[in-house]
């Protein structure tokens, strides 16, 4: 079966997107279903360390909810910012500070190819 999505929107930052999905992901595991929770790009300070690098706090969370091993790949970039620029997590390593057009252009390309691996992954894909 192919899988289903639902995307969980919001008007701004802190309008409770991410509690909304961790409630929806408990939920739904409760159901039976296999949930994945997923964010391709996540600004945020909060962070933690899992089996395969770093990853955001809010989809660690989500995980844990959805009955599911917290993995990078369910928020394959992370942004820390700091100052005119932002330290950049990809698939759980740094990859240094980037300023915010040398970010546009990384994501635009090879962040991209990073994020659509990941999706692949959730989904029940093959990408490593």
């Amino acid at each position: 079966m192919a899988a289903r999505v639902l995307q969980v929107t919001g008007t701004s930052s802190g309008s409770g997107k991410s509690t909304v999905a961790m409630a929806m992901a408990y939920h739904f595991r409760k159901l039976g279903y296999r949930v994945c929770p997923f964010k391709a790009v996540n600004m945020s300070l909060n962070s933690v360390v899992v089996h395969n690098g770093e990853m955001s706090r809010a989809q660690w969370l989500q995980a844990l909810a959805a009955g599911a091993r917290p993995d990078v790949r369910m928020n394959p970039v992370l942004l820390k910012p700091e100052g005119q620029g932002s330290q950049v997590i990809v698939n759980g390593r740094a990859m240094g500070r980037m300023a915010v057009r040398e970010y546009y252009s990384y994501i635009s390309s090879d962040g991209l190819m990073k994020i659509l691996e990941s999706i692949q992954w959730a989904m029940g894909g093959t990408a490593t």
